[in-house]
């Protein structure tokens, strides 16, 4: 069994999260909270595998929860459910001790599956096959280093960005979008857009940290 604390300032946001992770047999909902304090209370006094961490908490900081969590002596991981992160605090976040971020656009079974990767309950997902070249944009390159447009791409997923809000932004068309993800799914070896996020943090956000404004 699973035990989970959802942390957010949302209410309605936490009730259908935890309506939903509640239907799952192998998931417990040990607590909902809006602060950083109730959260660390419910750590002190409650047994907790996995923490759902909103970043964003009214006027507070969720990522001041990470630090907190390690004094309290927790052992569990905390995974980190955000509307929406800047390339270098979804760095800093991943220094301090997170085990993931995604974000609340993607779909529910996403979330399931991500917790259930971290905990160790699922193998992560399999490396999907290679890109046809009919797919890949224009200028991409074979090796696994991002080409500018990706990391462009790769930086408005971080802010959480739709595919149309990014097309708009870059000036080019969704299609193209659309292409540039699926290049980095093949260049990362993944499938959704929050495992795409993990990897790059993961490995590349340095690099990213270098791209001009």
């Amino acid at each position: 069994m699973t035990r989970i604390l959802l942390i957010d300032d949302h209410s309605l946001f936490r009730e259908a999260i935890a309506r939903l992770l509640g239907r799952e047999s192998d998931f417990e909902i040990v607590g909902e909270c809006a602060t950083v304090e109730e959260g660390i209370a419910v750590l002190k006094s409650n047994a907790v595998d996995v923490v759902l961490l909103d970043i964003n908490l009214g006027l507070q900081q969720g990522g001041a929860f990470l630090p907190l969590a390690r004094q309290a002596q927790f052992k569990g991981k905390i995974l980190v459910v955000t509307a929406g992160v800047s390339r270098l605090e979804a760095g800093r976040l991943v220094e301090r001790g997170c085990a993931g971020i995604i974000l609340k656009q993607e779909r529910p079974e996403v979330l399931i599956e991500r917790i259930r990767e971290i905990t160790g309950e699922m193998e992560p997902a399999a490396t999907p096959p290679p890109l046809p070249d009919a797919m890949a944009p224009a200028g991409a390159e074979s090796s696994q280093e991002f080409t500018p447009r990706e990391r462009q791409v790769l930086r408005a997923v971080f802010s959480g960005q739709t595919n149309k809000e990014i097309a708009f932004t870059l000036g080019v068309s969704e299609p193209l979008v659309k292409a540039v993800l699926q290049q980095l799914f093949s260049k990362t070896g993944v499938r959704t857009r929050s495992q795409l996020v993990r990897i790059a943090l993961e490995r590349h956000w340095k690099e990213l940290e270098g791209l001009p404004e």
